[in-house]
């Protein structure tokens, strides 16, 4: 199992989108849009267990009943770190759906908690996938990877690499999944 886990944290890294060169210092460049991908639209959220914020079980079929929208992420992933405050204002003005973020560092809490703390993000949440199941489940190798379902746990939508999610493609993105 080990050699596997670490192979997958290697394929993450080694497919970790790098920063643009015109980037703002520490920030996401102005309309930064990732891949989006519809190529699984209506495709099951899957029951893979992960950990909640406080390090329970959690599966994303929880999460039914409110349009969902799952960041994948890690302490390690430069792009990720990117996006985060474009991910963390989001989070705490748009009420049309629900927005977690599962870190995939192998260490979970350990490396997460300081992260927020020192970010001083307050909105996003804290789950982790420790053993990268749910990477694996969703088929993704690309940190970021952002997915997006409807109430009833069907794919809309899954974007690979950083986004500018206050940017005019995020909103349309988003808006059109919500329906407004």
């Amino acid at each position: 199992m080990r050699p596997l886990i670490a192979c997958l944290l290697a394929l993450a890294l080694a497919a970790c989108d790098s920063k643009p060169n015109d980037a703002p210092q520490g920030g996401v460049p102005a309309e930064s849009v990732g891949r989006v991908d519809i190529s699984q639209r209506g495709k099951e959220m899957p029951a893979i267990p992960f950990a909640d914020e406080k390090g329970g079980p959690a599966t994303l079929t929880q999460f039914r009943g409110k349009p969902l929208m799952v960041n994948l992420w890690a302490t390690w992933c430069a792009p990720c770190i990117a996006e985060m405050p474009t991910l963390d204002k989001m989070a705490a003005e748009d009420d049309r759906f629900r927005l977690i973020t599962v870190s995939e560092d192998l260490e979970g809490a350990k490396v997460i908690e300081p992260f927020f703390k020192e970010k001083g993000f307050k909105a996003l949440t804290r789950h982790s996938d420790q053993q990268n199941v749910l990477m694996t489940a969703l088929g993704t190798e690309t940190l970021p990877t952002t997915v997006f379902y409807d109430a009833k746990g069907k794919e809309l939508w899954r974007v690979y690499g950083m986004m500018d999610w206050n940017g005019a493609p995020a909103k349309k993105l988003i808006g059109d999944a919500v329906g407004g």
